[in-house]
């Protein structure tokens, strides 16, 4: 019985928490700057590349917010020597689920920080590569064939932003956590640093 009321009550508190919680949806977008991390990489660059997709914060507290939504991304690295080029250019579709703290400055201003996991899939990407005049591509990244990767990553990730009114500002860095080799005995992790504009409706 005790357990029957300890429940109906962590169930209401939750109820009320998602009643009295305010949603606000917007879009996101900017450039991520990623690279591979692992056993099987020595020496590599950093690649540009982009994200972009829908956001939802939910402000549940006092400057307290969950803060997720669904991105397009791109991961990936480059590699540059002499005449030699070749770069893998990973597209993810992410969804994070970050706690945010959020501090007001002045009014309608905010400064916050964020931090939580992440979770994604791979549904898109190229490999390029290029010796002299020879070129070469393949759209064939994800897959369980020899060079290429596992389509699902996850992984932590942690930011920093502010909120000008119905704009957002926000600076972060994603570490995945999960192998996305193929090779026996390989391992080969994303990492990427992002910088995006967002707007609030």
């Amino acid at each position: 019985m005790k357990k029957i009321k300890l429940t109906l009550i962590v169930a209401m508190l939750a109820v009320i928490t998602v009643a009295s919680a305010q949603v606000r949806l917007g879009v996101k977008g900017g450039i991520n700057i990623s690279n591979f991390y692992g056993s099987e990489l020595n020496d590599n660059n950093m690649k540009i590349g982009f994200n972009a997709g829908v956001s939802a914060d939910v402000d549940f507290a006092p400057n307290l917010a969950i803060q997720s939504g669904l991105f397009a991304t791109t991961k990936g690295f480059k590699y540059k020597q002499s005449s030699l080029e070749f770069s893998d250019n990973l597209v993810y579709l992410q969804l994070p689920v970050h706690l945010a703290y959020k501090v007001d400055v002045t009014p309608g201003t905010k400064v916050f920080l964020h931090g939580g996991p992440y979770a994604a899939y791979g549904i898109a990407g190229k490999r390029s590569f290029s010796v002299g005049s020879l070129e070469t591509s393949s759209d064939k990244v994800f897959g369980d064939g020899v060079g290429q990767y596992k389509a699902f990553d996850a992984g932590l990730g942690i930011g920093a932003g502010v909120e000008l009114g119905q704009l957002v500002f926000d600076l972060g860095w994603d570490m995945g956590l999960v192998n996305i080799s193929q090779a026996s005995g390989g391992s080969i992790k994303n990492q990427s640093a992002y910088l995006s504009v967002g707007f609030k409706f």
